[in-house]
This record gives structure tokens, C-alpha cells and sequence, in this order.
């Protein structure tokens, strides 16, 4: 375990729960506290539990994940084009939807529950270099809508956490969209750019991201080396040094004991980080 230090807060501790994953992704946990992330160059999903490590391989490219109130693994395929299930009492997996509006989806990346058990979803598609990227919502019936277009790279997203605010990642315009969200239509609204959280001089910027208990934002920007996080005002107020210059994607662990995990494709890492007062 290393301790670090950020720019201008708390000690923070950095512990590499595993390595060796290739290009890991998408953490969140179940109700008992176990951790899910997905290898997007290893065709599979990733349990951890206990200080052991399991896997499943699901083919295509896994990528971002979000877990149903029946601990159902859902997650984003950039590689097949799709979102799928996995349910790991039978390790079964599913093709929910692959397609929106009659066309293919863009490579599916990343994607949160609502408050109602609306899907929403991210599909950068190409859209580094042209504004394409669009995400949709997967409705209770089945229904599937875009809810947004025209960025560059759609990628990470979070609702806050009272639900009625949405956050999303432009990666190649290194800043955040926020909008209101109306579960009930699952409709974006008065969306806008809450924060411009930077990002490298070359190709990167935010990725995943997790809101925690006090309505601030974590997000992991990709090729910097940093966690950055934003207050309620969309003004960074921390920045946290992490081992490795690829941070994917984090999620706060419900229990606490495993604090902010975060995805590092950089090490190929699970790193928990504990910040401490």
C-alpha cells in the first residue's frame, strides 16, 4: 500500500487489489458487496470477492457496467455493437438490444440505472473527431430512444444522487454535460456544459465517473493520471494522483471498506482508494 497526496486535500491511501487485467473497465458492486469490472481487450467480466478473482468471458469488448435490483450484470459491448446481461447465478448472458431507430448501435460504453430502472446509455460510436455520438435510454417496456446527440465522445455518465440530474462525459471536448432528468419519460433536458474538467494535451479525457454521499463528482480522466472532482458547482476541487496514466472508470464501494475503486488500463489495475481526514 503507497500513501499519496493531492493537490491541496486529505492523505489519501492507494491499494492495487489485483493487476495483470487487460484494458479493465466498469466497476460497481452487488448488494453483498461484490466487485464487478469487465477486461475490454480480455473478452470478459471480472468478479472479485473475498481477495480472490474470478472470470467470465463474454466475447466482443465489455466496457461499462450497471448492476439491476436483481444483482444482474449489465453491460455495454463496443465490440458487438450491443447491451447485454449476464446473470451469475446461471452465468447466463443476453443480448438485450442492438440497435436504436433501425441502425446498429455506435458502440455501446457506458450506461446507469435511473431511479424508475430506466437504462440510459452511451454510444460514442467514431466520434472523436466528429460530433456523431449520441445516447440513448432503454424505457421499463422495452422501448429504446435517443436522448441526446451531436457530441464528441459520449462516454462516462452518473445521475446525481437524488436522481433528478443527469452528467455525462464529452472525452474529446475534456468537459462534462449536466440536464434534467425526467425518470418518468426518461427524457435529458436543459442539458449543458457544467464543467470543463480537462484532460491530456493528446487523445483522452473524462471517462467513468461516480457521484459520492455528498454530491461530488469522481471522475477518472483518461491519459492524465488523475481522479478529478467536481462540486456541485462543476469547480474542481480535488485532484488525486493515481499509479498509472490510463484511469478508465470508478465506483464507491456501498460498505466503505474498499472506499473509491477505480479501473487503471494503464497497470492494468483494480486500485481502492481510502482518503482519510
Amino acid at each position: 500500500m503507497s500513501m499519496l497526496s493531492t493537490d491541496y486535500i486529505k492523505p489519501i491511501d492507494i491499494e492495487m487489489l489485483t493487476t495483470g487485467l487487460q484494458f479493465p473497465e466498469g466497476p460497481a458492486f452487488t448488494a453483498d458487496g461484490t466487485l464487478w469490472a469487465v477486461e475490454l481487450k480480455g473478452e470478459r467480466l471480472v468478479c472479485y470477492k473475498n481477495g480472490q478473482l474470478r472470470k467470465y468471458t463474454t466475447g466482443g469488448a465489455p466496457n461499462g457496467i450497471a448492476i439491476d435490483k436483481q444483482d444482474s450484470i449489465w453491460f455495454c459491448d463496443a465490440g458487438q455493437n450491443a447491451v447485454r446481461k449476464f446473470e451469475p447465478a446461471n452465468e447466463r448472458i443476453m443480448t438485450i438490444i442492438n440497435e436504436v431507430e433501425s441502425q446498429s448501435l455506435a458502440k455501446p460504453n457506458d450506461l446507469a440505472f435511473d431511479s424508475m430502472g430506466n437504462l440510459v446509455f452511451t454510444c460514442p460510436g467514431d466520434s472523436r473527431t466528429v460530433p456523431d455520438g449520441y445516447a440513448c435510454a432503454l424505457l421499463k417496456d422495452g422501448t429504446v430512444k435517443k436522448i441526446t446527440s451531436g457530441k464528441y465522445f459520449p462516454n462516462g455518465l452518473a445521475f446525481t444522487p437524488d436522481g433528478r440530474s443527469l452528467v455525462m462525459a464529452e472525452t474529446y471536448r475534456h468537459r462534462l454535460w449536466k440536464g434534467d432528468w425526467d425518470a418518468a419519460t426518461a427524457t435529458w433536458y436543459n442539458e449543458y456544459v457544467w464543467c470543463n474538467i480537462g484532460g491530456p494535451d493528446g487523445p483522452g479525457g473524462p471517462d467513468g465517473m461516480a457521484f459520492d454521499v455528498d454530491g461530488h463528482l469522481y471522475v477518472a480522466v483518461f491519459g492524465t493520471g488523475e481522479i478529478r472532482v467536481a462540486d456541485n458547482n462543476g469547480n474542481i476541487i480535488k485532484r488525486i494522483s493515481l499509479p498509472g496514466k490510463r484511469p478508465t472508470n470508478c465506483a464507491f464501494d456501498p460498505s466503505g471498506k474498499l472506499g473509491l475503486v477505480v479501473t487503471e488500463a494503464e497497470t492494468g489495475s483494480l486500485l481502492s482508494i481510502k482518503e482519510h481526514e
